[in-house]
């Protein structure tokens, strides 16, 4: 079997909340196969995101080590760090974090640009990834003239522009209507699963959960696994 992706080990991670410390992660492990949808389950606060921080490296554990496509994140400096997330993770949030004043294709363009990987191929590139998530025409327009559904389009076209390793997608539906927010679940089925790139996913919705290859929820500090899609990965 291949390496996982993902290594976590031994995991330690706290808060400081006034006089109060708050203990997310107590000794948490977790491996994760290439290709793999794993999707986190629970209520606000209970720690997702500041798991997709740790697999980012925004965030450091106190202790234990973190492991992502091979890259000992918790080792390495802040600079590696971000260099490590421009080039191999993508990004898409529950509030979209497009740029206002850069156009649709500009703000698809912005991770290779900020990688210094930009040149004029990328172009075609980027407009192709806008005619498969359904807005080729809308390329000059700014994020204002969208609607929610189609800037959360955008968002996925322009967290797979650099081809990542990686996908952490935070509440990725949870700023829209039901049935926008299936539209941009398919999106990601027809272009991740076909890619076979990995993708953890923050959700509250057991409806979102069911897509995933293994489902986990944070208790007591750890990483308990909650469902795992019939036979494994389809």
């Amino acid at each position: 079997m291949a390496d996982p992706i993902i290594e976590l080990t031994g995991i330690c991670k706290s808060f400081q909340e006034g006089e109060r410390e708050r203990v997310v992660f107590r000794n948490a492990s977790l491996a994760v196969e290439t290709g793999e949808w794993l999707f986190l389950l629970g209520r606000s606060g209970s720690g997702k995101s500041t798991l997709l921080n740790l697999l980012s490296g925004i965030d450091l554990p106190d202790s234990g080590e973190v492991r992502v496509a091979g890259q000992p994140l918790n080792r390495q400096s802040e600079r590696e760090r971000t260099l490590f997330r421009r080039s191999s993770i993508g990004f898409v949030f529950q509030f979209y974090n497009l740029i206002p004043t850069l156009t649709v294709l500009e703000n698809v363009l912005l991770p290779l640009e900020l990688a210094g990987l930009l040149n004029p191929e990328h172009d075609k590139l980027a407009r192709d990834l806008l005619e498969q998530v359904g807005l080729a025409d809308r390329a000059a327009s700014f994020p204002d003239r969208l609607s929610g559904g189609e800037q959360q389009r955008v968002a996925v076209a322009r967290a797979l522009v650099h081809r990542p390793k990686l996908v952490l997608a935070d509440e990725p539906t949870g700023n829209l209507d039901a049935e926008t927010g299936r539209q941009v679940l398919d999106l990601f089925q027809r272009l991740l699963r076909e890619s076979g790139t990995t993708l953890v996913l923050v959700t509250h919705s057991a409806e979102v959960a069911a897509l995933a290859d293994r489902v986990l929820t944070i208790e007591n500090g750890l990483l308990v696994e909650a469902g795992r899609r019939s036979g494994g990965k389809p």
